[in-house]
């Protein structure tokens, strides 16, 4: 059985979170672990994702949306939703999960939960303190655009009056 945790982040470094994903942090500081030249060590093992991002990576995809909005841009606006879906260490042998199979359904709960949202999704093979539980992060861009309005987000006109009643973040 599956646990999920959420956090909120006002960091106007979007890109910190795909850092974190994809990048060694230490356990007790959370800070990114360095070689001996002082460059970032890429994790061992990771499978990640983008949804609705284009050709682009998601700090950017999600600032030119955010921008075309003119939404998240204040210090005290929610800029993303951070979720970890938890698997059990024994879902592994038990139900033959694998991290490909976690990566696919993150992505799956991702675009049936959060439509609309640029997005990451980023597995990891192993909890804290090297527990083996396998667990998906999906980091979505507060701001969620409805379909409507077309993928990836196109900046409003100038010529519209208002484009705040269709461009919603969420809570």
């Amino acid at each position: 059985m599956a646990t999920i945790k959420h956090l909120s982040s006002k960091n106007s470094d979007l890109g910190a979170a795909e850092r974190y994903l994809i990048f060694q942090h230490d356990e007790s500081s959370n800070k990114p672990i360095l070689d001996a030249d002082g460059h970032l060590i890429p994790r061992e093992d990771y499978r990640i994702d983008s949804i609705l991002c284009g050709d682009e990576d998601f700090a950017i995809a999600c600032m030119k949306t955010n921008l075309a909005y003119n939404k998240n841009l204040s210090r005290g606006d929610v800029k993303t939703h951070h979720y970890i879906i938890s698997f059990d260490p024994r879902d592994a042998e038990e139900n033959g999960l694998t991290m490909d199979r976690a990566q696919e359904l993150g992505l799956e709960f991702c675009k049936k939960h959060f439509p609309g949202h640029q997005a990451l999704v980023c597995t990891h093979p192993d909890g804290h303190n090297k527990s083996g539980n396998i667990h998906v992060h999906i980091v979505i861009n507060s701001l969620g655009i409805p379909k409507h309005l077309g993928y990836p987000c196109p900046p409003p006109t100038k010529s519209s009056s208002s484009t705040r009643p269709y461009a919603t973040p969420t809570s």
